[in-house]
């Protein structure tokens, strides 16, 4: 049975898989659930989004601080450590990832008040989703501190990302907000799906895990420690406050915290407006077939970009590429401007926002070696993964609730549609384009596509003026991953 266990990479790449099926759609109809067919209020809605702003923005230091803040204190061998750490981290992807999916089919029904609903949904789906995302992403940087190694294991996220992105194609067949049935039952069938998938595939990465280890009796004592580590010991610990002041002191990780929450607003707000935009400046010009092709090359094609540039990684370095991205990002929002939304096909390259997530997919590289630098900094025994990606999401991840609420703004701004209410129809993301006359057809259109380009425009600005304050490149890193390696001492 040993010859049939999955790799390692294989087996942490395929977590993705499960995780952006049920992401996919949440992304996508969420909102649109909500609005269109439970009748929300506008009331409810802002309060609900208030709600899951603070809850979004504090859960993910908060879970990061109970899991890592033991990790603070150790002072025993780092080699022994890394086996207790990661084995920590095993349990608990056991434990939330099948109630990650559950969470995930309350979005589906209606069950309360809409209003309720609607925040006691974004809450525990966040909730749940970040224990993975921290779990999963601190995995990154506490298996190796190889840059080669990293960039492996997130290509094949990539790869299983990229598979998991069907569920993109196949949830437009079945979406039809006025006989929800067809698309209630994908949604349990992908949630159920899903739910087996995590079970297995987890315990496949712990198998793959112990055979890497290559000594059973040490992982045992592993899984013993992580029982301790899980435990409160009476030992003194590093307080809240002493390590806010050290992350406010490295400034790499504030410069990288503005670049992402930009590109964490961008990338949700594509997602959520992406039926409004395939609508109001597609609509005719293309067929049901191609708008649901299209939706999906948009989720797939960005993962299967990522492994290409993962290698470009390989020769520039993360820093340069991701440079590069953005500026590709500006560029062709720029050229599109120019050109106007009269070009079809240019336009739905554009609308399929090939670099924007591109530039997502690295990001988790570059906070890995954020976590490197933070380890040699302030010297810590042990690198606290989880603890650095959740409070990167403290100062990033409102960009996922900021999206919606500004969106809707800047829409009813520029078009003068209420996704709530418009007139006495039923609200609605996209407006009845058939209730308007030819000039307010086109001015609506004009609109659309004024957001369409400068969104991204000022985000790619935004970005690169933060980027280019970043530090850990070249020699710099080099000289980190030395120090964390333990290869020589240097004083940084």
């Amino acid at each position: 049975m040993a010859d049939l266990t999955i790799s390692l990479e294989t087996s942490y790449g395929s977590l993705t898989l499960f995780t952006s099926i049920l992401h996919n759609v949440f992304l996508l109809y969420h909102v649109d659930m909500f609005v269109s067919v439970y009748q929300i209020s506008k009331t409810a809605f802002w309060c609900g989004e208030a709600l899951f702003l603070i809850w979004n923005s504090l859960n993910d230091p908060l879970f990061g601080w109970f899991s890592d803040r033991k990790l603070l204190r150790f002072n025993r061998d780092e080699s022994k450590h890394s086996r207790d750490i990661v084995w920590t981290r095993l349990r608990a992807l056991q434990i939330y990832c099948p109630l990650f999916t559950l969470s995930f089919c309350l979005f589906w029904f209606g069950w309360a008040f809409p209003g309720v609903q609607f925040a006691v949904c974004l809450c525990l789906y966040d909730g749940f989703l970040t224990m993975i995302d921290l779990h999963h992403s601190a995995l990154l940087a506490d298996l190796s501190v190889s840059a080669v190694v990293r960039a492996r294991l997130n290509s094949r996220c990539s790869i299983f990302s990229a598979i998991g992105s069907i569920s993109v194609f196949l949830s437009y067949l079945v979406w039809n907000k006025s006989h929800l049935k067809a698309f209630r039952i994908f949604c349990g069938s992908l949630a159920l799906f899903s739910f087996l998938g995590y079970i297995v595939l987890v315990k496949e990465l712990r198998n793959s895990y112990m055979k890497k280890t290559e000594d059973s009796t040490s992982v045992e004592r592993a899984e013993d420690k992580s029982d301790f580590l899980m435990s409160g010991q009476n030992q003194p610990e590093v307080s809240v406050t002493k390590f806010g002041r050290q992350l406010l002191s490295h400034k790499n990780f504030l410069w990288f915290s503005i670049l992402n929450l930009i590109q964490v607003f961008h990338c949700h707000f594509n997602s959520n407006f992406f039926p409004l935009f395939l609508d109001a400046l597609l609509g005719e010009n293309v067929s049901p077939t191609l708008s649901s092709l299209l939706l999906g090359v948009s989720f797939v094609v960005p993962h299967l970009n990522n492994l290409y540039f993962l290698s470009l990684t390989g020769r520039f370095g993360v820093y340069f590429v991701i440079q590069g991205l953005l500026l590709v990002k500006l560029v062709l929002s720029l050229v599109m401007w120019q050109v106007g939304p009269t070009y079809i096909w240019l336009l739905c390259v554009f609308i399929a926002r090939v670099f924007t997530e591109g530039t997502c997919k690295l990001l988790s590289l570059v906070i890995s070696d954020l976590v490197d630098e933070d380890a040699v900094l302030h010297n810590r025994p042990n690198a606290v993964s989880a603890l650095i990606f959740g409070t990167a999401a403290l100062l990033s991840k409102p960009g996922q609730t900021l999206a919606p609420v500004i969106g809707t703004w800047v829409l009813s701004l520029q078009t003068g549609h209420d996704i709530f209410r418009s007139g006495l129809e039923s609200g609605s993301i996209k407006a009845d384009l058939s209730l308007m006359d030819s000039g307010a057809r086109s001015a609506h259109r004009s609109g659309v596509f004024f957001i369409l380009v400068c969104v991204p425009v000022a985000c790619a600005l935004l970005q690169l003026l933060a980027w280019s304050q970043f530090s850990l490149k070249g020699q710099r890193l080099a000289q980190i991953k030395a120090a964390r390696e333990g290869l020589q001492q240097i004083q940084v």
